[in-house]
């Protein structure tokens, strides 16, 4: 079988009549993923399996409204479930997504155009509070993120974990019945979910990809329940991770944690007769369907209205996109803006800075320490270095629909990308993505993921206000020339490299891998 490169190669080539291989080879699209689906997975049920949903009803104005929810993964994922017609199970969290659910919670998305089905999974104020907020995000999201925030680990907390885990896994089981399927977890908050489902449905193919960074050993050593927590995830056939360095650290963990052959120049872990695959696979955006929107005369028309009504004149305009998160860097990144005035005061009453803030976790005392950091930083800098049209830097806290942030992404001279310890970043490749003319900087932490792609951004660290100060500035005083040379081969990595090549890539190489996991005396490839 050819490597998924190669596949994408020949199935832009087929798709698109190429003649001769001079031709340039065209960005792998959605056609090229519906192919390949066709021929590798069509007598399989593609199910998504995330905390998150792609699409939430809420009540307004008197009405049932539906959300795209903005976030790197629920937009990536939803282009790869749209693709498939596949299945995605997931938290209902919409206060009207029961109204707008069938019995068993099922309604077909996107609302405006059904392409697939979302299952909801309905949870108690109980397991919001220990399973998502307890266990995920209190234990788990702080262990594996280098942000200096102790995890706590709470027993009652694991126990809730461990039951809304198997909930999932029954939801998937009830929507696949006997039919074979192949079921695609994802993140942190489903690391037992495998072994549930494994236990009822030998033969289904798993895959579970981690989309926030895997501790050192050392780091993970410390959680009580971690020879439980590897056991799950070992029951899939393959474990994904955006970037070599953390499936190398989990490599290590289970080698480390469990009794288990590490076949490591294979990237494999050997237990019981099976094995399981660990690769990584950086994942990215649907660049090209976000540049259309971009373009679109409806897009240009809302940016002028935004910016009129954020009183942004004729200023330089950077931007932040980040859930209120501690790994997000984002008083690290007012810190630098701040900075920037007092090294070059030429920007004051010239260079503003809008900061979206979706809030998050809020009933976490760490979260709501840096919303307060975020609005004291906002208020000292605003008071510091004034500007006549409105505010320097203005801190708009709420949660946008996906499509409302492309005005934003459009707007924006610089967009901002700090996290401290980030798997990925998806914010950073959506704003490339979202500037078809060409124009635009990003200013990008090399603590994320993106960063390892996007090497044409002004890399600076979220620790070095000096750094950050004249990265901005750098950002702001390159050349015409210059900086459209810099975005080009910034948007030539994300156009080539996109989610159709993710999903491609990601399900090519569980098919190579071998659909059963070879056991302990097969011959590796």
């Amino acid at each position: 079988m050819i490597d998924a490169r190669g596949l994408r190669t020949a199935l832009a080539k087929a798709a698109n009549g190429l003649a001769t291989a001079t031709e340039p080879e065209r960005y792998t699209t959605r056609d090229n993923l519906v192919a390949w689906a066709r021929a590798h997975v069509r007598d399989r049920r593609l199910v998504v399996v995330s905390n998150r949903e792609p699409y939430s009803h809420v009540r307004g104005d008197g009405e049932i409204k539906w959300v795209r929810n903005a976030g790197g993964l629920t937009v990536a994922l939803d282009a790869v479930a749209r693709a498939l017609d596949g299945l995605w199970i997931a938290h209902g969290s919409g206060d009207a997504d029961v109204e707008a659910s069938d019995a068993r919670g099922r309604v077909r998305c996107p609302p405006d155009q059904p392409e697939y089905t979302l299952r909801r999974v309905w949870l108690t104020a109980s397991d919001h509070e220990h399973y998502y907020s307890g266990l995920s995000n209190g234990a788990l999201w702080p262990l594996c993120h280098i942000a200096y925030v102790r995890p706590r680990f709470r027993i009652r907390d694991w126990q809730s974990y461990r039951a809304v885990n198997r909930r999932f896994a029954k939801a998937v089981l009830e929507e696949l019945g006997d039919a074979p399927g192949l079921v695609f977890l994802q993140d942190y908050h489903l690391a037992l979910a495998a072994r549930f489902l494994r236990e009822a449905r030998p033969d289904l193919q798993i895959l579970h990809f981690w989309h926030i960074p895997w501790p050192n050993p050392e780091v993970f050593r410390i959680l009580p329940w971690k020879e439980e927590l590897l056991d799950g995830m070992l029951a899939s056939d393959l474990v994904g991770f955006h970037i070599r360095a953390h499936a190398e650290n989990f490599i290590e963990s289970v080698a480390t944690t469990l009794e288990v052959r590490a076949e490591r120049d294979h990237q494999a872990l050997a237990r019981g007769g099976r094995r399981t695959w660990v690769r990584h696979f950086p994942i990215s955006v649907a660049a090209d369907e976000i540049g259309a929107l971009a373009g679109q005369p409806a897009t240009t028309a809302a940016e002028r209205a935004l910016r009129e009504r954020l009183g942004l004149g004729d200023c330089r305009v950077g931007l932040g996109v980040d859930r209120l998160d501690y790994t997000k860097g984002i008083p690290e990144r007012l810190e630098g803006i701040e900075r920037l005035f007092e090294r070059h005061p030429e920007w004051i009453g010239r260079f503003a800075f809008v900061q979206i803030g979706v809030p998050s976790r809020v009933e976490l005392s760490e979260y709501r320490a840096v919303l307060r950091r975020v609005k004291e930083c906002v208020a000292r800098i605003n008071r510091r270095f004034p500007r006549a049209g409105g505010q320097t830097v203005q801190f708009i806290e709420t949660g946008l629909d996906f499509r409302e942030l492309i005005p934003y992404y459009r707007l924006a001279d610089v967009c901002a990308v700090t996290s401290l310890h980030d798997g990925m970043n998806l914010v950073a490749k959506e704003y490339v993505a979202a500037r078809p003319d060409g124009e635009g900087a990003l200013v990008l932490s090399p603590f994320t993921g993106a960063a390892r792609e996007l090497e044409r951004a002004h890399i600076a660290s979220p620790y070095d206000r000096e750094a950050m100060a004249e990265a901005f500035h750098a950002a702001l005083t390159e050349t015409d020339e210059s900086r459209r040379a810099r975005m080009a081969a910034l948007r030539e990595a994300v156009r080539r490299r996109n989610i159709y090549d993710w999903a491609i890539e990601v399900l090519d190489t569980f098919e190579r891998l071998s659909l059963r996991t070879p056991t302990e005396d097969a011959r590796l490839p």
